[in-house]
Parts: C-alpha cells; sequence; structure tokens
C-alpha cells in the first residue's frame, strides 16, 4: 500500500463520519484541555510560593527553641529545655562564614502616633535584619547595633504603616506608642509587600530584647543565620550546633537550612501539580474508551471494506496500520484543540483572576500532545489487531 492511498482511505474515512469523528476528537480535546489547565494552575502555584519563600536568599538558618523530634523516655526536671537567648546568638556571631545572626520574636500590639491607634505585627529584631532578609532601608536607617540586652526605645516602619500615620510627612524623630511604651522612629523600609501571608509593610520593628519585654516572654521567637553563599551548609549547621551544645548543655532546639525548607516545600508543591494533572487525566481516560468504543464500531461496520484491502493484496499490518492511523489522527486532532483550549482558558483564568499565578510550561504542552497521541494508539490497538486477523473471504461474505 503505498503512503497517499494509506493517507487517503484514513482520510476518507474520517471524512465519510464525520460526527463520529468529532465527538471522538471532543473526549480526546476535552481531557487535553482539563490537563492543560489544571497543570498551569498547579505550576503557577507551585512557582510562585518558592519565589516567595526564596527572595530573602537561600542562605538562611533557622533556629528554633525545642526539638521536633524526640527519643528516649522522660526525662523529668532535666527533660526541661533552655530558651533561645539573645546572647545566644551573639555566641553564634563569632562563627565562621557566618555573614549576620538575627534574633527574632514577633508578635502583636497596639501602636499609637497622632491621634491613630490599632493592631498592628510587631517585628523584634537584630540590627542585622535587613542584610539578612535582603531588605532596604528607604529613610533613615535600620535599628543601630547597640548593647542587645539594653538596647534604646528605638523603632522602625514598614511603608504601609508610615504611610498611614504620616502620610507624606517625615516620620524621622517622631514618637510612637508601641503596647503602651514610647519608641523613637529612626527608618522607614523600603516596600517588601506581602510575603507567604505577612505583609512586612504594615509592620513595626523593635530591638529584639524590648520585643521580649513587649510580650512577656523569655524565649526568642527563632534566630536566623546567614552564611557566605561559598559556605557549606552541613559544615555551618554543624558549628551552630556545637555552640548551642556547648551554651545549653544539651540539643533543646532545632536547626533548619533553606535547602531543607525548600525540599520539603518543593515536595508538597509537586504533589499538588500531580494531583491536579491527575484529575485532568481522568477526562483522558474517559477520551481513551470513547476512541476504543468507537473504533471497535469502526471495525464492525466495515468488515467488507477490510474484505476487498485484503483481497486486493493488503497484508496485515498494513490493515493494523490502516486503524491506527485513524485512532492516532483523531487523538492527534483532539489534542491539538485541546492544547489550544487549555491555553486559551488558562489566559482567560489569569486576566479574570490575577491573583491566581498561572503558568503553562511549553514542554507540557509538547508532552500532552504526544500523550494524546499515545492514547489514540494504545485505544486503536485491540480494535485494528481485530481488523487485521479477519479472513478476508469471510470478510467479504460478511458483506
Amino acid at each position: 500500500m503505498l503512503p497517499r492511498d494509506f493517507i487517503y482511505l484514513t482520510g476518507s474515512s474520517l471524512r465519510s463520519h464525520r460526527l463520529r469523528s468529532f465527538l471522538t476528537a471532543l473526549g480526546i480535546a476535552v481531557g487535553i484541555a482539563t490537563v492543560v489547565l489544571l497543570t498551569s494552575i498547579g505550576e503557577g502555584v507551585h512557582k510562585f510560593v518558592l519565589a516567595e519563600f526564596t527572595q530573602f536568599g537561600t542562605t538562611l538558618i533557622k533556629i528554633s527553641p525545642g526539638r521536633t523530634t524526640t527519643h528516649g523516655g522522660s526525662m523529668g526536671a532535666f527533660g526541661i529545655e533552655r530558651p533561645l537567648t539573645i546572647e545566644d546568638a551573639e555566641a553564634l556571631r563569632q562563627l565562621p562564614n557566618v555573614l549576620a545572626v538575627v534574633p527574632v520574636v514577633q508578635g502583636n500590639a497596639e501602636i499609637e502616633a497622632a491621634n491613630l491607634r490599632r493592631r498592628t505585627t510587631i517585628y523584634g529584631a537584630g540590627s542585622q535584619w535587613p542584610r539578612a532578609f535582603n531588605m532596604q532601608v528607604k529613610v533613615g536607617r535600620f535599628l543601630p547595633a547597640d548593647d542587645p540586652t539594653a538596647p534604646r526605645a528605638l523603632a522602625v516602619l514598614g511603608s504601609k504603616l508610615r504611610e498611614e500615620l504620616f502620610g507624606n510627612s517625615n516620620p524621622l524623630g517622631q514618637r510612637i506608642g508601641v503596647g503602651g511604651n514610647r519608641y523613637r522612629i529612626v527608618g522607614v523600609m523600603e516596600s517588601k509587600g506581602t510575603v507567604l501571608g505577612f505583609d512586612l509593610d504594615d509592620t513595626v520593628y523593635i530591638p529584639a530584647a524590648r520585643g521580649l519585654e513587649l510580650f512577656n516572654r523569655n524565649s526568642l521567637f527563632e534566630i536566623d543565620v546567614l552564611y557566605a553563599e561559598n559556605a557549606n551548609p552541613g559544615k555551618v549547621g554543624d558549628n551552630i550546633k556545637r555552640v548551642l551544645i556547648a551554651r545549653h548543655g544539651r540539643e533543646d532546639f532545632t536547626i533548619t537550612t533553606q535547602q531543607q525548607m525548600l525540599e520539603v516545600l518543593g515536595s508538597v508543591l509537586n504533589v499538588l501539580t500531580f494531583a491536579v494533572a491527575a484529575i485532568g487525566g481522568i477526562s483522558l481516560l474517559v477520551g481513551a474508551i470513547g476512541i476504543a468504543t468507537i473504533m471497535t464500531i469502526s471495525v464492525n461496520q466495515r468488515i467488507g471494506e477490510i474484505g476487498l484491502i485484503r483481497a486486493l493484496g493488503a497484508r496485515q499490518h498494513q490493515v493494523l496500520g490502516l486503524f491506527l492511523g485513524e485512532a492516532m489522527v483523531l487523538a492527534a486532532i483532539g489534542g491539538f484543540s485541546g492544547l489550544v483550549a487549555g491555553v486559551g482558558l488558562a489566559v482567560l483564568v489569569h486576566f479574570a483572576f490575577p491573583a491566581l499565578p498561572i503558568h503553562t510550561p511549553w514542554i507540557y504542552v509538547v508532552l500532552a500532545e504526544l500523550l494524546a497521541v499515545v492514547i489514540g494508539l494504545a485505544a486503536g490497538v485491540l480494535p485494528a489487531l481485530r481488523a487485521a486477523r479477519l479472513d478476508p473471504v469471510e470478510a467479504l461474505r460478511a458483506e
């Protein structure tokens, strides 16, 4: 059978049953469009969360009070954990490859300025906060490196809070009430926006020691350590562990590197992307069943045609290729239509909901089209084999 005859027979069969061909391709198109749209949303969320998480850099180590895993039995009074202190943070500054150490305590308190009063997030932080978290001071300066255990009552405002309290006027040197205590404003931060649900522009930064007093805590919320990019995070973590064990007497804290957090976050987001793709895959399964059903009906309706082709000299593998070709063409047409519809829907959803992150990788587009062809091939195998194995004489007699 010449290639042009193969193309002609395949095309004529599809054209002679237009409605059937359309409905078959539609099933695949719906499945592919669903897969493309859902994976675009999943991948968009994946990239958005990772970008939010890594905008502070990837060379941070977080130290939290308490162990996240335990072993052995109860130690009674000897099992009481020591708090993370400002002195612990100061001790870590001396370690090699450590660029910045930031003690952090966080809470919510009432602020008051110019007869305006409301609650907002308060960060008790060290002077190296801007360097550790890749933030910039817009006006004035950040908290100075005073005596960390007895700092002055100074405050730095987030850009949004500055605008609400002071408008376009200069807030430097003004007084602000934080939890009933008076603080002098020494700086305003550049806008950072919302990061993982936390509005860093609607905040007040005060010294960590005063934050502990304000929230009546004896332990820091965490200590963040910024290390050099060329340093080994495992070695830096081991050095931190060694110093804190020497100070606490045992390991009653948890060290988490940025790489560990990214790995956990990435695995969770990968599961999310896979889950939404699997939902779309159900539609593809329905489309595959539709192709198998239509091709089976087609074989039953074309037994006489198959007998005639075989009688004219067509071999089994040529008949097999003919029916597989029809199934693959139907799936390819449906897949391409689904790609166009899926990408178009993704664009429309993004315009309708700009806050929803959507990203369609081209590798997904290519894989989706290949998947459609493979589905068509797999769904058409059994009907095509049945057609190829028909006896020519019996097929002609059936006609």
